[in-house]
């Protein structure tokens, strides 16, 4: 019996959002609109989009004693999350510099602060937080061997889901405990190591699979998804949607399907919900506050047709209606 469907072992930041007409190039000043400060970070935005879609969820990560980080343990708290493994102190909270142009494509520059501070020894004291849950589910914006640790503390029968961002070369220990692997285009050549894998996303995801991974979710952006497993290869159609502001949308997706596989749903049938859910997030501003409850999902799902944009993103640029295209925030 586990105590949570889901535990994210990742990072925590402030989002400082600033919307501009459009983004700047090298050297060039542009204005923006007024600061809003947000919950956000790759870890905290997947904790409280399971939690709105019913997960039972904890959150493992690292936050400053300052007001930034009693902002993101206020959030997890409103959206039903268990805080209790948010450590506090040691650095200033993570905060990430977000602009956001009137199609919804964003850029973002983080600086870590404490999530850089969330150690291996901090998953040890944790183990029994990490045993406990059905489902893992971890980023790289908290250190990678902080990450490696982790899957040495799953529970027996668990699942170890991994959206590795930003991206590096992984340890075969960690691409092995994959199920699955997440990745955009970007995500997946740099895993591979620049090896030459042909422009076909079914090759991509054939080569990360003989890395190690159980299985593999490739993101396509307007072209929906692709899964990959030992069972075969298989497309997931993208969600039709206005998009907003893709902010967060790519953590909505991963929370989702991790939840979703937890939950006993085939890896094909699991990233077509978590396409619905992302393209849902991308309908309202923000990362945290646009995330849809499991009964807004089945509205779109009812009203949405399948095939155009809103699905996951390809490249991690960010285009409208591609909810996780450079919306990993």
């Amino acid at each position: 019996m586990y105590d949570y469907d889901l535990l994210v072992v990742g990072s925590a930041n402030a989002d400082l959002v600033i919307g501009v007409e459009r983004r700047p190039a090298a050297g060039e000043t542009v204005l923006g609109s007024d600061l809003a400060v947000h919950s956000g970070g790759k870890g905290a935005n997947q904790a409280v989009a399971a939690a709105r879609l019913g997960a039972r969820t904890a959150l493992l990560a690292r936050v400053g004693d300052d007001a930034h980080g009693r902002l993101l343990l206020d959030a997890q708290r409103a959206a039903g999350v268990d805080p209790a493994g948010v450590l506090v102190g040691g650095a200033p909270t993570g905060v990430a510099l977000i602009t956001v142009d009137p199609s919804g494509d964003n850029s973002i520059v983080v600086s870590p602060g404490a999530n850089g501070r969330l150690t291996p020894g901090d998953v040890r004291a944790a183990a029994a937080l990490v045993g406990s849950a059905r489902v893992v589910s971890a980023q790289l914006e908290v250190p990678l061997e902080t990450v490696v640790e982790t899957v040495r503390h799953l529970a027996a029968g668990s699942r170890f889901v991994l959206n590795p961002s930003p991206p590096r070369p992984l340890p075969s220990q960690l691409l092995e405990a994959c199920d699955p692997l997440i990745v955009n285009e970007h995500e997946a050549k740099v895993i591979l190591g620049g090896a030459d894998a042909g422009t076909d996303p079914e090759d991509w995801a054939r080569a990360l699979l003989a890395r190690g991974p159980r299985s593999v979710v490739v993101t396509l952006g307007g072209e929906g998804a692709l899964v990959a497993s030992a069972e075969g290869v298989a497309r997931v159609p993208s969600v039709k949607v206005d998009a907003v502001d893709t902010t967060g949308a790519g953590d909505a997706f991963t929370a989702a399907l991790a939840w979703r596989l937890g939950a006993g749903a085939s890896l094909k049938d699991a990233a077509a919900y978590a396409a619905r859910v992302g393209a849902a997030a991308v309908t309202k501003r923000g990362a945290q506050e646009s995330y849809p409850t499991a009964a807004e999902v089945d509205a779109l799902s009812c009203a949405a047709p399948e095939g155009g944009p809103g699905a996951p993103g390809r490249d991690g640029e960010g285009t409208s209606g591609d909810p996780a295209r450079g919306g990993s925030r």
